[in-house]
């Protein structure tokens, strides 16, 4: 049942995101950013995560997740260390997974032959 609920929670915020695309000017920039930005701000009123817990990866993978993922790790670095977390905070827990993404498309732009 949590596979069904991960399905149709990230269908839904895509074909939300796909509805934005369509019925305005906005450009996928601006639709990611929009997203990233919900993702933080819902985060930060404490309504994400429970989300997430509901959702499971159907709200992690998301760009949103991404954004809650950053305000997390920013609000956890503030109560740690005062005013200096809004700065340090967003990479201690998305640079993992920023890393990674990095590292693995280096590897396959080096592997993979560009198309003319």
């Amino acid at each position: 049942m949590s596979l069904l609920i991960a399905f149709l929670v990230g269908g839904t915020i895509c074909a939300i995101g796909q509805i934005v695309l369509d019925t305005t000017k906005l450009t996928p920039a601006h639709v990611l950013v929009g997203f990233t930005i919900t993702g933080a701000i819902l985060n930060g009123l404490g309504i994400y995560e429970p989300f997430i817990q509901f959702a499971g990866a159907g709200a992690l993978i998301p760009v949103s997740g991404f954004g809650s993922a950053i305000a997390s790790g920013m609000l956890a670095e503030v109560k740690r260390l005062g005013w200096e977390g809004l700065f340090t905070g967003a990479f201690e827990i998305t640079g993992l997974g920023v890393t990674a993404a990095v590292v693995f498309a280096s590897i396959i732009a080096l592997i993979a032959k560009p198309r003319k």
